[in-house]
């Protein structure tokens, strides 16, 4: 049942004024559960509870983390059509959706259950003693990964499972072993309360400290602001806006003890598409980008917002297949009232810009909080020389520019922004042929496809979700997968420690028999 309560820690806790309600987009109403922003003590008391809450977590194996991730998604799965209803409710987005962000999400936690059980992604490191060594002794040095302390993560408007209170920051944070304290999204607080008490309860089937996660309403930016601003909160994941993650970022660098924020921000996700790939695909191509770019009304950061071709007779027709294809797919309804007004005000900021034509947007009357699609062109050198272009429109909406020459092209892709993704359409003999867009490409993305679309983050091993500023704020890092991990922790060495008193990670009989680095060999043996 949801209360509209916050949890601190095991405990529900409502001690504020302060209210608010989700909305329905798509009966566009509000729903009836009214929710109670945090108060400054119970932030303070949240953080408090995680602070005390790390000295034992941080120490917990493996194994019981594991078991505690495993139950998280037993009981997410627990919570049944309760939980898919709330979530359709809130978002507009279809069951179908909903089912599938709850899978990826049980998948997610399941995943780092399967990692730290086996214990070796600490990259456990070790050079031993040489007391002998001339013309000084080496010192017996180990090194292994270590949790920051408490995270807050901040919910994501657009994936209120996937990416928010039990997504991928969190998973990757409490398998760690950093508590983490969730400042649930005002879009989607009901689901959010709900996946809540599926964490608690497994905290507590598992024996996991009180405190270990709680999760926070708050309808505007104060309780985020003094979240981030508390000195024992140790870093902060956010997916949004780059407005949003930008002022965090900020926010913690100001801090008398600075700290990290892994920010996953905007993108416009360019495709690049090689010419003879348009001349003998250019029908297909069009047909399936329409679908990619208005796939869950375009709210995905993966949304491919840019379109660069070089000028020819089969770019024009395929700018004619695109629109059309485009207006034969009906509106669907966007998250809220309020990405619906900043899809409009945002794409009207670019329409109006000088010398962008509009080939497609959809005319006919739609529902209330749905989305018009719509397709524009523009030539390389205006879209170069003006950087309002290429700024993220977070809706269904894609421009596709029509560049002058290959060295056009190349300096384009080179003065755009940090991306997530970069696609090139290619058939497999003419990509040899464009290295340097090969190269200009990959120097601005995390990540490119080949012969295919952006929309769509498979939960992987080998994904990097993420890039150069401002698609992230550190592009070393991926915000999916089980190498998400990384962003939580820090290295540490303890040199000629005793060794029954070293982390069992680091002992010379490695009782887990994990592989370690010893002596700059990889191996599981004993030393």
């Amino acid at each position: 049942m949801i209360t509209g309560k916050n949890y601190i820690g095991n405990k529900l806790s409502a001690e504020g004024s302060k209210t608010y309600k989700t909305f329905n987009p798509q009966l566009n109403q509000e729903n009836e559960t009214a929710f109670i922003e945090a108060t400054s003590d119970e932030i303070d008391n949240a953080v408090a509870l995680a602070k005390g809450a790390y000295i034992e977590f941080s120490k917990i194996s493996g194994t019981r983390k594991a078991v505690f991730l495993d139950a998280i998604a037993d009981e997410i799965l627990a919570l049944d059509d309760e939980l898919i209803q709330t979530y359709c409710s809130e978002t507009g987005l279809p069951e179908g959706r909903a089912k599938g962000e709850r899978g990826r999400t049980v998948g997610q936690l399941r995943a780092f259950a399967k990692l730290v059980d086996e214990s070796s992604w600490v990259e456990a490191t070790i050079d031993t003693a040489q007391p002998d060594r001339e013309p000084m002794p080496r010192p017996d040095v180990r090194k292994l990964m270590i949790p920051l302390g408490p995270v807050v993560v901040f919910g994501a408007s657009n994936f209120p499972l996937a990416y928010s209170t039990a997504g991928g920051d969190t998973a990757a944070a409490l398998a760690s072993g950093c508590p983490v304290i969730v400042k649930s999204h005002p879009m989607h607080a009901g689901t959010g309360e709900l996946v809540s008490s599926a964490i608690i309860k497994a905290a507590e089937k598992t024996g996991m400290p009180n405190g270990v996660f709680s999760n926070i309403n708050s309808s505007g930016i104060e309780v985020g602001v003094q979240l981030v601003k508390h000195p024992d909160v140790k870093a902060v994941g956010f997916t949004g806006s780059i407005r949003g993650g930008r002022a965090l970022y900020d926010l913690a660098a100001q801090r008398d003890e600075p700290i990290p924020v892994f920010a996953e921000m905007g993108s416009i996700n360019p495709v690049v598409i090689l010419p003879k790939a348009l001349q003998n695909n250019g029908d297909s191509l069009a047909s399936i980008y329409a679908k990619s770019i208005t796939l869950g009304t375009g709210q995905f950061c993966t949304n491919p917002g840019l379109i660069l071709g070089l000028k020819s007779e089969e770019l024009s027709n395929f700018v004619d297949n695109l629109s059309s294809n485009i207006l034969k797919i009906d509106p669907t309804c966007m998250l809220h009232p309020n990405i619906v007004s900043a899809y409009v005000q945002n794409k009207s900021a670019v329409l109006s810009q000088e010398n962008i034509k509009v080939t497609a947007e959809f005319e006919d009357i739609i529902q209330s909080n749905f989305a018009r699609q719509v397709i524009a062109t523009v030539d390389g050198e205006t879209f170069l020389n003006n950087t309002k272009l290429h700024q993220e429109v977070f809706g269904p909406f894609s421009i596709v520019v029509q560049c002058e020459n290959v060295k056009e092209l190349e300096k384009i892709i080179s003065k755009l922004e940090g991306q997530l993704t970069g696609t090139l359409i290619s058939d497999e003999k003419e990509v040899s042929n464009y290295n340097n867009v090969v190269n200009s490409l990959q120097n601005r993305v995390g990540r490119i496809i080949f012969n295919g679309v952006p929309t769509g983050v498979e939960v992987c091993t080998s994904m990097v979700h993420g890039g150069p500023y401002p698609a992230s704020t550190d592009s070393r890092f991926t915000a999916v997968g089980v190498n998400s991990i990384k962003r939580w922790v820090r290295p540490f060495s303890y040199q000629d420690w005793p060794n029954d008193l070293l982390p069992n990670e680091l002992k010379n009989e490695n009782p887990l028999e994990i592989l370690r680095t010893v002596n700059g060999e990889l191996t599981n043996n004993k030393i």
